[in-house]
């Protein structure tokens, strides 16, 4: 049986990668450590700095100043700031005697492995070590991968821990190790989807793997709508969806092709709903919180576009797939074609200076990928136009974001499901749907999640007051899959419904409707003339800043701060938005065919 050994990744194996000052003399011939000498552990020091820190005395009456001095010599490369918070969070777990106990340890138990018991291993071995690593010197890797006659690889820029800061990279080079010398010796089990075969038989049409975001299904409709386009374009382009449910089931009941590999995908949806509270979700933090995610979500990508000879990428804001392959442009297997309605991160005013620096470290290396490596996307296609850019600035010394968007970005104009100028005779509709031509039908839908439980409370609260004033009103709310009816206690008058299919269809015929604040929906609204009032997410800075500006280009709905909107004045804005309606500026029909234009170019 073949053996392997990957001895480090950022350092070696030895005991000074665990911070054990001292056996820096056990290290491979060619060591030296960065650390203290064996002296400096024990000294005391008035007022340490930077290795001095590295102390017995210092780690027993200063440790939260080690930890953060520490975390940030592990990750010395730019726009590191979550790595750097993780590693302290976990650092913080224990006391500094801890760390002062495990270090007596292993000075008493002697060196973890010297050069001669490097010398004996004789599997094939992989060192991967960072050329800017601040603790351990690539040296120590390189004397490590010559005594075990193995394999040194070197990640230009990267620090300490590059399999935290660079994951989708060092993943790939294990991977490639593991092949290379015939591991998993077992081919792994097939992904039991007998048309999948035949991405590997010799085709002459052209095929793509679309990836939708499953955050709602507002992306997979637009994206269906660009699919049937590209269809009319391509009669024999072929297909395959890369997401997740419930998107998934929505492609599936479409017969769309779903690409087995999308079983493996980590739930994006659970992890929004668990950061979300009442009628809050900040979506900036959920998005930083979401990287071990996005890189396993990647890993599941990759391979599925190295093994399916595609000759087209679409991807409808997959975020972990346009970060990865900016990073690292030799992963990118692929065209690649590249889709979002929003482009910049914008802090919450009240979150403080903090999410401010954030934010803009986020922004300034988003921008750095794409002005660094140009090729990366083929085509970046803004769905909307110019004016629906925020006028507002990535952060303090970066662009404005309606110009930088304006030179980076193809624009095709919103992209809705099916525009309402297609659903034929409003009174028709109306009639198919249950509408009565003598009531006034307010629909309420708050998107799929829990967190949409406070607003239908207080919706539900003034929906008798409301009534007061309008007879004639009924009321339909939409709860989707994660809110239970029995929870509720609706007046009469107030319907109760799950998930509804033709949502759409029911927003164009209602007389007003109440939303949480999410673009599809918002849009779709517009589209249909429809008044409406949208309660934005407390935190949310996509549903506060980017769709509020889209939704004064055109005129539409009545923003309610959650905060300001308990149930009366929820009722009275309800009452004024029945009696004084307005027209909208009208929503293109032609965003699906203008945005498939642009793709086809690609195919």
């Amino acid at each position: 049986m073949q053996r392997l050994g990957m001895c480090g990744i950022g350092g070696t194996a030895s005991g000074t990668d665990r911070g054990d000052h001292n056996h820096q003399h056990n290290l491979p011939a060619g060591g030296a450590s960065c650390l203290q000498t064996p002296d400096d552990f024990d000294r005391k020091f008035d007022h340490p700095t930077g290795w001095q820190k590295y102390n017995r005395h210092h780690w027993e009456h200063e440790y939260a100043d080690f930890v953060d001095f520490f975390c940030h010599q592990i990750f010395t490369e730019a726009h590191s700031t979550k790595q750097i918070e993780d590693t302290i969070g976990w650092a913080s777990l224990i006391k500094g005697e801890a760390l002062i106990i495990a270090n007596d340890e292993a000075a008493r138990n002697g060196p973890f492995m010297s050069k001669t018991d490097y010398e004996k291993i004789c599997c094939p071995t992989l060192q991967i070590h960072g050329a800017e690593d601040a603790v351990i010197p690539v040296a120590s890797s390189r004397a490590v991968a010559k005594a075990t006659k193995g394999e040194l690889y070197i990640i230009p820029g990267a620090g300490h821990a590059a399999h935290a800061r660079y994951p989708a990279l060092v993943n790939t080079v294990m991977r490639d190790f593991l092949r290379r010398h015939g591991l998993p010796k077992e081919a792994p089990k097939p992904l039991s989807d007998a048309s999948f075969s035949a991405i590997h038989k010799p085709r002459r049409s052209k095929k793509v793997l679309y990836l939708s975001s499953p955050i709602g299904l507002g992306h997979v409709r637009r994206d269906l709508a660009i699919s049937r386009e590209l269809r009319h374009l391509h009669p024999s382009l072929e297909i395959d969806w890369l997401s997740q449910a419930p998107v998934t089931h929505f492609l599936t009941d479409q017969q769309e092709h779903v690409h087995p590999a999308s079983r493996r995908l980590a739930s994006e949806s659970s992890h929004i709903e668990s950061e979300a509270g009442e009628h809050d979700l900040n979506a900036f933090q959920a998005l930083r919180n979401m990287d071990e995610i996005l890189i396993a979500n990647f890993m599941v990508f990759q391979e599925a576009v190295e093994d399916g000879n595609y000759d087209l990428v679409i991807a409808d804001e997959a975020w972990d797939v346009d970060h990865f392959w900016h990073e690292h442009p030799q992963l990118k297997k692929s065209q690649i074609a590249w889709l979002t309605d929003f482009v910049g991160f914008v802090p919450m005013p009240e979150n403080g200076e903090a999410e401010a620096w954030l934010t803009t470290d986020y922004n300034a290396e988003m921008i750095q990928h794409i002005e660094h490596n140009p090729g990366v996307r083929d085509r970046s296609i803004f769905v909307g136009n110019p004016c629906d850019v925020i006028e507002h600035s990535f952060g303090k010394d970066l662009p404005n974001m309606r110009d930088w968007v304006s030179q980076h970005f193809d624009f095709c104009g919103y992209v809705l499901g099916d525009h309402p100028d297609e659903f034929g005779n409003m009174d028709e509709l109306r009639a198919a749907l249950g509408y009565r031509e003598d009531e006034t039908v307010c629909l309420v839908t708050v998107g799929g999640s829990g967190v949409g439980g406070a607003l239908i409370r207080r919706i539900l609260a003034a929906y008798p007051l409301a009534k007061h004033h309008i007879p004639s009103l009924r009321m339909i709310m939409v709860l989707g899959p994660r809110l239970d009816p029995a929870t509720f206690n609706p007046a009469d008058g107030v319907e109760m419904r799950g998930f509804v299919p033709d949502l759409d269809r029911h927003l164009a015929a209602c007389d007003l409707a109440l939303v949480q604040g999410g673009l599809t929906t918002s849009m779709e609204l517009a589209a249909a003339g429809t008044p409406f009032l949208y309660f934005p997410l407390n935190n949310h800075f996509e549903q506060n800043f980017h769709v509020a500006h889209r939704l004064a280009q055109y005129g539409a709905g009545k923003k309610m701060p959650f905060s300001q909107s308990e149930p009366d004045v929820i009722a009275q804005v309800m009452v004024d938005a029945l009696s004084r309606h307005k027209s909208f500026k009208p929503v293109e029909n032609d965003g699906a065919r203008r945005a498939a234009q642009l793709i086809s170019d690609l195919l």
